[in-house]
C-alpha cells in the first residue's frame, strides 16, 4: 500500500517502502519495516531484490538498482491495490429521466442487476443505454430500498447510492455463488 505520509527527501524510507511492496507480490523479495534505517535487513532486501532481477548482489543501492526498484514498484503498486474505482460524472444539477441515453447507463443497468441478484427485491432492466421503463422501475426500485424518494429517475443522490451498495451487493453475489458450490 501506498504510505499516506510522503518520504520526499528520504531516500532510504522511499527504497524501503518500494520494496515492502514489491515483497507484497513477491514470495521471494523479503519484507521490510520502513525505518529510515540502511541496515542488515535493508542491505539484505535490496540483494535479494538483485539477484531475482539479474543484477549483481552487492547489497547497496546503486542507480541501476535504484531505477530497477522504481520500474518494478509502480505495476506493483497497481496489481496488489484496488482496481481503480470508476466515476460517472454527472454534471451539476443533471438529472438522467425517462428516455435518456448515455453510455453510463449500460454501467448503471448493470449495476442494477447485480443488486437485483443480490437483494430480490429489484426487478433486473435490459442492458440497452436508454433510461426506458424498465429502467425506471428497476431504478424506483432502488430507490425505495435505499430510503430514497421513489422518482425511477438516476440523479447524483441516486448515483451515490447505487456506487455505495454495489461493493455489497458483488460480494453477496459471490458468497451467494460459493455456497451453491458447496
Amino acid at each position: 500500500m501506498r504510505p499516506t505520509e510522503t518520504f520526499v527527501g528520504q531516500s532510504i524510507r522511499s527504497l524501503q517502502s518500494m520494496l515492502r511492496v514489491i515483497a507484497q507480490e513477491d514470495n521471494a523479495q523479503p519484507s521490510l519495516i520502513p525505518d529510515g534505517i540502511y541496515g542488515a535487513q535493508t542491505m539484505g532486501a535490496v540483494a535479494a531484490f538483485q539477484r531475482n532481477h539479474g543484477l549483481p548482489a552487492t547489497g547497496i543501492t546503486d542507480q541501476a538498482t535504484w531505477e530497477a526498484v522504481a520500474l518494478e514498484y509502480e505495476p506493483a503498486m497497481i496489481r496488489i491495490g484496488p482496481a481503480q474505482p470508476l466515476e460517472i460524472i454527472l454534471d451539476p444539477g443533471e438529472v438522467l429521466e425517462l428516455g435518456s441515453q448515455s453510455p453510463d447507463l449500460f454501467i448503471i443497468q448493470g449495476m442494477l442487476t447485480v443488486l437485483s441478484q443480490a437483494y430480490g427485491s429489484i426487478t433486473p432492466p435490459e442492458l440497452s443505454g436508454t433510461l426506458d421503463q424498465a429502467t425506471s422501475l428497476s431504478v424506483a426500485s432502488f430507490q425505495e430500498l435505499s430510503g430514497l424518494p421513489q422518482t425511477g429517475e438516476l440523479d447524483k443522490v441516486t448515483w451515490k447510492h447505487l456506487a455505495l451498495h454495489y461493493p455489497l451487493a458483488t460480494n453477496l453475489s459471490r458468497l451467494k455463488q460459493e455456497r451453491k458450490k458447496l
